[in-house]
């Protein structure tokens, strides 16, 4: 038993000293890794090594899970999203490997090489001196003289004489969340990576226009043209959306132990209610969910109730569940979860059939105690809208207070 004991013990030091070896070959700091999208579009993010793996993106950072070491590479798993990089430790200061992203499935691969440095995100933007200014609001319109052009605002801050700029596009349907890059004298370069999206925006500006491209990962591209605009504003997303006629909200789908959840029922008389219909692979649902979680925490004691209507990447109900249920825990949110199914805005639109369309994830219904439809928004305007944001979270809750208030 003894000698059994101690070749245990020696097994897991010898396991526990290679894990730390392996961590000592990745210096410490901050490093610029790229995914290359294709032979012409590379997109550049931020990556921040210590005992942990953080992904900069602007204001936000997205602490990966704890990384696990096999052979000579370094797996990192994003913590809201189902993907994950996979990297060789080719020295000390450069890995080199790919994201994948299992909602898209397993063979969704995009390469990624990564080198530990400081400097501007974007090469082409290293030594700029003369840049242009890009900061303001930009009206902008994507994929510009086709029958699928949408329109959109470009939010953009640039410290004067400063080629770095963050900000964000807010669209109908939602925003491109915290995005951050570079400008020269003639070109502005910003990119988003979150383990869910990875969006590099690329444009040229001639005269005062900027005329450029958008990829979404390595499965989508489109051009895009802007120009500023500060009066420019987008339809309101209270007006998007809305009920075809007076029939009232009510579905039958199953809850995450795959019981029936009919609503409404008797646990919601007289409360005022939140129906968020969304997916756990969206970020901006992540953005919603988080800020519902705070008024949930404020409001729930007062009467306020939120349903989470789930529509999901996966084979079957029990992969769906399972996404939903990992979600659930990772943000210690308390109010109900159901399933509704695949992620299709058409289902979404056949289960909610008195709207009159579900335009985007995430749709929000808010019902007041006496269980009528009091407003609809569309899409979700999050905090890397900053001014859009602080707006939205003002009048949300005031609408919560009134409702809660009759």
């Amino acid at each position: 038993m003894k000698q059994v004991i101690t070749l245990s013990f020696i097994f897991c030091s010898l396991v526990s000293y290679s894990q730390k070896n392996k961590k000592n070959k990745i210096k410490s700091g901050n490093w610029i890794s790229e995914l290359k999208l294709n032979d012409n579009d590379i997109l550049p993010f931020k990556l921040i090594i210590n005992n942990d793996f953080t992904i900069v993106n602007a204001n936000e950072q997205i602490k990966l899970e704890k990384p696990v070491y096999k052979n000579d590479s370094v797996y990192l798993r994003f913590p809201h999203f189902n993907s994950e990089l996979v990297l060789k430790i080719v020295n000390k200061k450069e890995l080199n490997g790919y994201w994948v992203n299992y909602n898209k499935g397993a063979d969704y691969k995009i390469p990624c090489h990564s080198v530990r440095k400081d400097g501007a995100l974007f090469s082409q933007a290293k030594n700029e001196k003369s840049p242009i200014n890009s900061k303001g609001k930009w009206q902008v319109e994507f994929e510009p003289n086709t029958s699928s052009s949408y329109p959109a605002v470009g939010l953009f801050n640039q410290t004067e004489g400063s080629n770095v700029v963050t900000g964000t596009f807010l669209t109908e349907t939602g925003d491109y969340r915290f995005l951050n890059g570079n400008c020269t004298r003639d070109s502005l370069f910003l990119s988003c990576f979150d383990g869910s999206h990875a969006f590099l925006f690329k444009a040229a500006l001639q005269s005062d226009t900027l005329i450029g491209t958008f990829n979404s990962g390595n499965h989508w591209k489109s051009e895009w043209l802007g120009y500023k605009n500060e009066s420019f504003e987008l339809t309101s997303p209270e007006e998007l959306t809305y009920l075809k006629d007076s029939t009232s909200i009510n579905f039958l789908l199953n809850n995450l132990y795959g019981e029936p959840f009919s609503y409404p029922n008797d646990d919601y008389k007289n409360k005022v209610v939140i129906i968020q219909i969304m997916g756990t692979w969206c970020p901006n649902c992540l953005d919603e969910t988080i800020y519902y979680k705070s008024l949930f925490d404020k409001y729930n004691k007062d009467g306020l109730e939120i349903i989470s209507v789930c529509y999901e990447v996966g084979k079957t109900q029990g992969d769906y569940i399972s996404s939903v249920k990992r979600f659930k825990e990772r943000l210690n949110v308390d109010f109900d979860f159901v399933i509704g199914g695949g992620a299709s805005k058409n289902k979404a639109a056949n289960d909610f059939y008195m709207l009159n369309d579900i335009l985007s994830f995430p749709t929000s219904i808010f019902i007041g105690r006496d269980g009528n439809v009091k407003q609809v928004h569309t899409g979700f305007n999050g905090p890397g809208t900053g001014s859009y944001y602080d707006d939205y979270v003002r009048k949300t809750n005031s609408l919560i207070e009134t409702l809660l208030a009759h």
